[in-house]
């Protein structure tokens, strides 16, 4: 009899291995392991005559399966007229738990029964099913949390998730928005909102765009949708949507531009009638006291046209959001020098140090911001004749520009400074809206602004540029 059972031994053992994965040969009732191959051996690391000393339920680290079942009972139903049975079980491999997945069938080896086990480690794909998991979660409670609408989109832009404030700010429930087409939310602006979600998945970058969302009761509300890539590897698999409700940022914005329109039309208007009467009082007069007193009516008049005109300058500035090119830095020199009125320009002495060649990346507006140091430099001036040196160099990092403007007046008071560095406050403030224009300028151009004092004992204003990355 012992000799029967050795043969039958040997050929399970054959059986197992023979077949290229993990495999044990297990007495169907006792679910005792009584042959192994090498390869279930090295997955579960050890020897195959200590596995052949125990059974298929000592290997699971609690003696049930992942489902909670007992290892015996969940192997119980296998018969050779019902196919396989599956199930996961946790083993201790190396002293670290290894999730497991047996794929055992029955089978008849010289009329002997035997359970034949096939092993595969799982382990990757439970981690990686867990950190899904674990992300979904975390994406749903951003979703749930996030004070804007949150839409996301499969390749075909539909509509797959959301979270409820898509849902209020839409009007539409659970079985509207699902498998609905993202663009059919935005009346006459859907092809603006196709022609993004394309852009999206044929690039894999993040588009932004300004449209109408029509709510299920068909009121038009101004929205701003940034649209951003899902990915899988390299390959771009669906799409998330951030929407924003900017109905009170365009009323704000429309009223304040009525605002602003108005004030600044009437400010130059009455500057002008101001600066008139009081320049034709002064030729009239003959009494210096009153000549200087109309003189300095004319001058801060003058001032304050400088002002608004600088205000309406930074209003195209903020509601345009110029991109930055390459400009010729020497060119931005030029511009701005021919900008400066002839009264201004004749009344210094300019000294230009800027090497030919140089390009730089920055704003549409440039010259203009340079031209601002400029008149600044030379009307703050208190010499007879101020003087006034703009130079350049490339920095040694070689991805910078200075370009530096040096005068030899009483220099920039500390509360003008705190432009740059956000100490101003209501009881220390600039007079003026000239360093702000010239700091939003260079900012916009990805260059930044740093004020010192000259050698001269005037002001230095540098303005760090960058070189574009094809320059």
């Amino acid at each position: 009899m012992a000799r029967e059972d050795g043969d039958d031994v040997a050929l399970a053992r054959s059986l197992v291995g023979a077949i290229p994965a993990a495999a044990l040969a297990c007495d169907p009732g006792s679910l005792a392991i009584r042959a192994v191959n090498d390869a279930a051996a090295t997955l579960l690391s050890r020897e195959a005559s200590s596995l052949t000393l125990s059974g298929l339920p000592d290997l699971a680290a609690s003696g049930t399966t992942v489902a909670g079942v007992p290892v015996e009972e969940a192997f119980s139903t296998v018969s050779a007229s019902e196919g396989s049975v599956i199930a996961e079980v946790d083993v201790a491999v190396d002293g670290e738990t290894r999730r497991i997945r047996f794929r055992a069938h029955a089978t008849t080896l010289a009329r002997r029964e035997w359970l034949i086990a096939v092993a595969t480690d799982v382990t990757e794909r439970v981690r990686a099913e867990r950190g899904n998991r674990s992300r979904a979660r975390t994406l749903d409670a951003v979703a749930s949390t996030l004070p804007m609408a949150l839409f996301r989109c499969d390749t075909r832009g539909t509509i797959v998730r959301w979270n409820e404030r898509a849902s209020e700010d839409t009007g539409y429930d659970a079985v509207d928005l699902d498998g609905r087409a993202f663009p059919d939310l935005f009346g006459d602006d859907g092809s603006t909102v196709s022609e993004g979600l394309t852009r999206v998945y044929r690039n894999g970058t993040v588009d932004e765009c300004d449209v109408t969302l029509v709510t299920r009761s068909g009121e038009e509300i101004p929205y701003r949708l940034t649209m951003g890539p899902m990915t899988d590897g390299s390959a771009v698999v669906g799409v998330v949507v951030i929407g924003e409700d900017r109905t009170d940022e365009s009323v704000r914005e429309e009223r304040l531009a009525v605002l602003t329109r108005v004030l600044r039309h009437n400010f130059r208007n009455e500057l002008n009638v101001v600066t008139g009467f009081s320049e034709q009082a002064r030729n009239a007069v003959e009494d210096p006291d009153v000549a200087a007193q109309l003189d300095r009516v004319v001058d801060t008049a003058g001032r304050l046209l400088h002002l608004g005109e600088t205000a309406r300058k930074v209003e195209r500035l903020l509601a345009e959001r110029p991109e930055p090119e390459p400009l010729s830095l020497s060119r931005v020199v030029s511009s701005a020098l021919e900008s400066l009125p002839a009264r201004v320009r004749e009344r210094a002495d300019v000294d230009v140090d800027v090497p030919p060649g140089i390009t730089v990346s920055g704003v549409d507006r440039l010259p203009d911001a340079l031209a601002e140091l400029l008149d600044n430099a030379i009307r703050h001036g208190d010499a007879d004749r101020p003087s006034v040196r703009v130079s350049a160099a490339e920095l040694p990092s070689e991805s910078w520009v200075s370009l530096v403007v040096a005068d030899d007046g009483p220099g920039i008071p500390p509360a003008e400074r705190a432009v740059l560095t956000g100490e101003e406050t209501q009881l220390k403030h600039t007079s003026g809206l000239g360093l702000w224009y010239v700091h939003w300028v260079v900012t916009a151009g990805g260059g930044r602004l740093d004020i010192t004092e000259s050698t001269d004992g005037g002001s230095r204003i540098e303005l760090v540029l960058r070189i574009p990355d094809d320059g």
